[in-house]
């Protein structure tokens, strides 16, 4: 498989013949329809995929399959599943799938059990045990399950190919989950490690305002081995899970970065949005 540009071409043979698609596995087919989603996302997710951007995305995606590219993660609506609207406390915006066999599990940064931690996810256990002397598995599903939607701007990826599905629609619909967990979550922290996921701090801004919700919004690098130790502003020492733990834990949340047990009681509306000390957003 190559790519030329924003074209993508299959080279040969990437599913069949001799079991290379179990040596690879990935998304099977492309059925949106068939894929479990928590009820309170459902009405938003249909009615992407029935506009003309949405529809645009399926077509890509099911073209790339019928010449054999290897597209991850099986389940690309996974954190849409486990974590429902109603339970977000937290969000972790990345910005595509691992693009490794047997890497993306449809939640941002997290890797099955038993697979090698990614650079990116080592530097968030790191950060993890220097701020709060904790241990964090390779999966983040548990902290999934208690609310911190584990979301990637866009939610495919080809095999080898990293930011292959890019601007392809995927970005349309998570733009409008963020702008969802803005309007209706009533107390949530946000953390946007790096450039990408820092633009979308006006919009959160804008609509958490609008609607009366309680926001922090915490800014660091990148947990790329790149860029967490560069200024300003370095993902490594940046103490995001305590002062998000903290900040909850003032407005009645209890939150166990390892386990994941949050039990949250309705906040009150109104109180206003706040940021973390430092510029807006880190340089690139």
């Amino acid at each position: 498989m190559v790519q030329a540009g924003n074209a993508l071409s299959v080279t040969g043979p990437t599913r069949a013949g001799n079991g290379s698609q179990q040596a690879r596995p990935g998304l099977q087919r492309w059925s949106v329809a068939e894929w479990n989603v928590a009820p309170d996302w459902r009405t938003l997710v249909d009615a992407f995929f029935r506009s003309p951007s949405g529809q645009s995305l399926s077509q890509f995606i099911e073209q790339r399959l019928a010449l054999g590219a290897v597209v991850y993660p099986a389940q690309p609506l996974r954190a849409l599943d486990i974590t429902p609207l109603a339970s977000v406390r937290a969000v972790v915006l990345g910005q595509d799938p691992y693009h490794g066999a047997g890497q993306a599990e449809g939640l941002a940064f997290s890797v099955p059990d038993g697979v090698a931690a990614p650079p990116s996810l080592r530097n968030i256990q790191k950060e993890l045990q220097r701020d709060l002397s904790l241990p964090l598995g390779h999966s983040l599903l548990p902290w999934a399950r208690q609310g911190v939607l584990l979301l990637n701007s866009c939610l495919t990826v080809e095999d080898g190919l990293p930011a292959s599905h890019a601007g392809r629609g995927w970005e349309t619909l998570t733009d409008q989950l963020l702008v969802e967990v803005a309007t209706y979550a009533p107390l949530c922290v946000y953390l946007l490690w790096g450039v990408h996921a820092q633009k979308k701090a006006g919009m959160i801004e804008g609509f958490a305002a609008a609607s009366g919700q309680v926001a922090l919004l915490l800014r660091a690098k990148h947990p790329s081995p790149l860029s967490a130790n560069r200024g300003p502003l370095p993902f490594i020492g940046c103490g995001h899970f305590s002062a998000a733990a903290q900040w909850l834990g003032q407005r009645g949340c209890s939150i166990d970065w390892t386990a994941g047990d949050w039990p949250c009681p309705s906040p009150t509306r109104g109180a206003p949005i706040t940021s973390a000390p430092g510029p807006a957003a880190d340089a690139p």
